[in-house]
């Protein structure tokens, strides 16, 4: 018998690791998944922040957790995947979404900026997504990893937007989906990617405000940016049973700008 659609979008009895989810476009989407009716363990690196996020989901009604741990380093990455484990029990959906940027000409930019990015856009989503899928997804073949990669990792950036190093990491997130999506296919986890536009958060803020938050909504066919309900949608398709079909997918969440720049 065919499920309803409420029962395609129903999350309930579901676990989700949530990384950079004490605010912005990680509690957002942990919003999405909570408020479908998982259990919800957010990330990031300060306590306080972590401890505000939680308390403001479980207001919603959403079981709520946190971890304090840094991404960009393996050992963190490894307490965090243990201590969820032995917390939350089995992780359904593992959404990697802890990011950095750094601005400087490609000539000027710091080798040392160049790996801190690397380091947590890239390194950080392949060393957790091994270890909870080895641990939790591989063994009970099943499984969602939902990987934050953006559109900067599609074209070249435009004039004043000086980021190569976040720019080539996102790139590198919409390849390693694909990649990761063919390999653990067998073991039916499902690995896709979103691309976020342009949304005020807080790592997006300084740039949108240099470049002129008018003229960056004007050059979307939308003409608007993001807001905090546009990843929703897509975050719970690519975690529910709705999306069971879609696997080794990227998907442009920017208003349209992807469309009129290549």
């Amino acid at each position: 018998m065919s499920k309803t659609i409420e029962q395609l979008f129903d999350l309930t009895g579901k676990t989700a690791l949530v990384t950079g989810g004490s605010r912005g476009l990680g509690l957002q989407m942990a919003q999405a998944l909570g408020g479908a009716g998982a259990r919800i363990m957010l990330n990031s690196r300060k306590a306080e922040d972590l401890e505000q996020a939680a308390a403001s989901l479980q207001a919603q009604g959403i079981d709520a957790r946190w971890i304090a741990a840094d991404c960009a380093r393996e050992e963190d990455l490894r307490r965090l995947a243990d201590d969820t484990l032995e917390r939350m029990g089995d992780v359904d959906i593992l959404v990697n979404n802890a990011g950095a940027s750094w601005g400087a000409p490609a000539e000027d930019h710091p080798v040392a900026a160049w790996d801190k990015v690397m380091n947590l856009n890239i390194r950080g989503y392949f060393i957790l997504s091994q270890h909870i899928a080895k641990r939790s997804m591989i063994p009970r073949k099943k499984g969602r990893i939902i990987n934050i990669a953006s559109i900067a990792g599609l074209n070249g950036n435009p004039k004043g937007m000086n980021t190569i190093a976040y720019s080539t990491s996102k790139g590198a997130v919409v390849n390693f989906t694909r990649v990761l999506a063919a390999e653990w296919g067998q073991y039916n986890i499902n690995v896709n990617a979103i691309c976020p536009g342009f949304f005020m958060t807080k790592m997006a803020a300084g740039l949108i405000q240099t470049l002129g938050e008018e003229k960056m909504a004007a050059a979307a066919p939308l003409n608007r940016l993001g807001d905090d309900e546009d990843l929703k949608g897509i975050t719970l398709l690519y975690a529910a049973d709705a999306g069971k079909h879609i696997t080794g997918q990227w998907m442009a969440v920017d208003g349209g700008v992807s469309v009129v720049t290549g």
